[in-house]
């Protein structure tokens, strides 16, 4: 699938992530590992980029690389704890800085002929997030750049193609990061920049072909963008031994079931639909609390999914549409990986006894790429764009019982709200949007007479992964009208409010 690729040592920085896709948007292939995880440093390994970390190397057991840096013979960028790491244990000094230096900087010097800052404009604006700072560089190490408060803001040892950086590169705010992440990795690594839309989807087809030979598979399909990628390059690669399921748990937005089926119709994939709406009213029918909903939900989901796959004869394979964030182990607060990595795919996580294999085909992607993916499919461009959208559906947007008048009223409203957004070329400047039912009631007045009905919130927020959100700044004549259209035309409303809230402290979805 790849040639080449760029190890990332993962010591628990919120930027880990970030550092990955700044090295695939070169358009060379990245990997996470945990720093205490053994991995194959094999010729395909071009490069060694070490992450940032809320540890300190002053700690009593600072978390420590099991590979001996030093003496790689590839290329290696250490960036922050990395870069203090390989100062401190190597003659070097790494202390409480006087000054806890976060957010915006600048490099008051930086050495022109190094091949690192090549490009890299006067006085660059650079982010540091770091509470120590590194006092003294060992023998043999050369300072590369300074800002007006850290002397050792980047450093290299002496003839080896090592390097530290006390910024974060990968951060937006990082003005020249893209250049310094590119000369390490293009000039210095020498990495190829093959890793492409298209020469995924060559490599990716073939070798479901040959894992998969003549057997069948069954994927649950959602509508949304991970699963309906995952079902092309399937159906690509293997035809009509690909049965996919899309089943209607009464929860989806106006008119989704159908529409989404007819779309996938027109793409030629193998769908069957099920109705079970009423089975999914039935066991949420009294359940008032958000994880009760959410276990009841995905506990009916594959008691139906179950059922329509055993319809297939023979089938060996479970697809699921699990995309690379949901498989990366990250490190704890404790230093190690986490205990737990994330499973909640698209299919609701199915159990040992349908004794199915597994094949994903995206585990390797992260969203936006799975995006780049569909492009190079030439897929409809409706649900490369469309927002996520919650596996429980409306049940977490109606806070309290779920009763099917409620989601006749939140599918209305939702309709309008989003319809709304579309018409104003608003909804692809939205990261997530969508109304959530409230279990409150309040007066108002319609006809000159007095009214006690619902309450509607609308939700839009703008993200890039969905760890953090910030609200949308709608137009206020855009939000009055979709107001009245709401109180207007959808019957058992009487009041629309607008969440300003940003995650965090408030989630997205409000359960």
């Amino acid at each position: 699938m790849h040639n080449e690729k760029v190890i990332i040592l993962d010591f628990g920085s919120q930027y880990t992530q970030l550092i990955a896709r700044r090295v695939r948007e070169l358009n060379i292939y990245s990997e996470i590992h945990p720093f205490n995880k053994d991995f194959k440093l094999d010729d395909k390994v071009k490069a060694v980029i070490l992450s940032g970390s809320p540890f300190s190397v002053r700690d009593e057991n600072p978390p420590a690389p099991i590979l001996d840096m030093l003496s790689l013979d590839v290329p290696v960028l250490a960036i922050c704890y990395g870069a203090q790491y390989l100062a401190q244990f190597n003659g070097g000094e790494v202390s409480p800085s006087k000054i806890r230096e976060y957010g915006r900087a600048n490099l008051s010097f930086f050495k022109n002929q190094s091949t690192l800052f090549n490009g890299v404009s006067s006085n660059s604006q650079v982010w540091m997030s770091h509470g120590d700072t590194i006092t003294k560089l060992p023998e043999k190490y050369e300072l590369l750049a300074s800002t007006n408060e850290v002397k050792i803001a980047a450093y290299r040892v002496s003839e080896k193609d090592i390097y530290g950086l006390q910024f974060h590169p990968e951060v937006y705010h990082s003005k020249d990061g893209h250049t310094i992440i590119s000369n390490f990795l293009i000039e210095i690594a020498k990495c190829g920049q093959d890793w492409t839309p298209d020469s995924f989807v060559e490599s990716t087809v073939s070798k479901l072909r040959e894992k998969l030979g003549d057997d069948k598979v069954v994927l649950g399909l959602s509508g949304g963008v991970d699963s309906s990628v995952a079902a092309v390059l399937l159906d690509k690669a293997i035809g009509s031994n690909l049965y996919c399921i899309f089943v209607d748990n009464g929860l989806l937005r106006k008119n989704e079931f159908e529409d989404v089926l007819s779309q996938y119709k027109g793409m030629g994939l193998n769908v069957k639909g099920v109705d079970a709406k009423d089975s999914f009213y039935e066991v949420l029918n009294g359940i008032n609390e958000p994880e009760k909903k959410r276990k009841a939900i995905g506990s009916k989901f594959i008691d139906v999914f179950d059922a329509e796959a055993g319809l297939i004869q023979d089938v060996k394979w479970l697809a699921q549409g699990t995309i690379y964030p949901d498989v990366i182990e990250s490190v704890s607060a404790t230093g190690g990986p986490s205990a737990t990595i994330k499973s909640h795919h698209n299919v609701g996580g199915l159990p040992d006894f349908m004794k199915l294999k597994i094949v994903e085909p995206l585990n390797l992607l992260f969203k936006d790429e799975v995006r780049r993916i569909g492009k190079a499919l030439k897929m409809d461009n409706n649900i490369l764009s469309r927002h996520p959208f919650p596996g429980p559906g409306l049940a977490i947007r109606i806070l309290g019982d779920i009763t099917e008048e409620k989601v006749r009223i939140l599918q209305e409203v939702d309709h309008i709200f989003i319809s709304s957004l579309k018409r104003e070329n608003l909804y692809d400047k939205v990261w997530q949007a969508g109304a959530i039912f409230l279990p409150v009631q309040s007066v108002g007045v319609m006809g000159d007479e007095r009214t006690y009905e619902n309450v509607v919130s609308l939700r839009a927020v703008e993200s890039t992964d969905g760890m953090t959100a910030d609200w949308v700044h709608l137009p206020y004549d855009f939000l009055s009208k979709v107001s009245n259209d709401i109180i207007n035309k959808v019957h058992g409303v009487n009041r629309v409010v607008y969440d300003i809230s940003s995650k965090p402290p408030a989630t997205i979805e409000w359960e």
